[in-house]
């Protein structure tokens, strides 16, 4: 995964947005740096692979299709995902994602959560030592997205996938 510091403006060309990845969901990218206001992601989902069920129920989500195609389900219908299709999630949307036969390449943006709000699902603080067990989950949940299966681990410590027994990633 490419990690850029938000210091500067920032290029993805298509030899990145484009990449085949590792296993079944793979973040290609990640935007970097403690200066920045924003919180952007490249990821990439395997042909047949899907991320469940799951709901963010502090911040908004925009998510913008690069390659691929698949299906964004939420309680009020389901839409195709094909390249060029935005889609603005409000906070408290229940979502999962699905890639079509061909994988699904796709950006995720959302405003950066204050500094203590957000804490990995691994339970890894950041360098201060504030208890942020009550701040909330993560806006990105795909650490706790089994990569073998893509069930949704429900618990924010958990390691392991409960359905496959995949170790989830650190």
């Amino acid at each position: 995964m490419s990690t850029f510091a938000a210091t500067a403006p920032v290029f993805v060309g298509p030899e990145q947005t484009a990449a085949t990845g590792q296993g079944q969901i793979t973040v290609v990218w990640s935007l970097g740096g403690h200066a920045r206001d924003l919180d952007a992601n490249v990821i990439r989902l395997a042909p047949g692979a899907g991320i469940g069920e799951h709901t963010e129920t502090t911040l908004g989500v925009l998510v913008t299709v690069l390659n691929g195609a698949g299906e964004l389900r939420t309680p009020d219908g389901a839409w195709p995902l094909t390249p060029g299709a935005l889609v603005w999630l409000p906070a408290g949307t229940t979502r999962s994602v699905y890639a079509g036969e061909a994988g699904l390449v796709y950006t995720t943006a959302h405003r950066r959560g204050p500094p203590l709000g957000i804490s990995s699902a691994r339970g890894s603080e950041a360098s201060d030592t504030s208890d942020t067990s009550d701040a909330g989950e993560p806006a990105c949940l795909l650490d706790r997205v089994c990569p073998e299966c893509g069930r949704l681990a429900t618990e924010r410590d958990a390691r392991y996938c409960v359905r496959c027994g995949t170790a989830l990633s650190e």
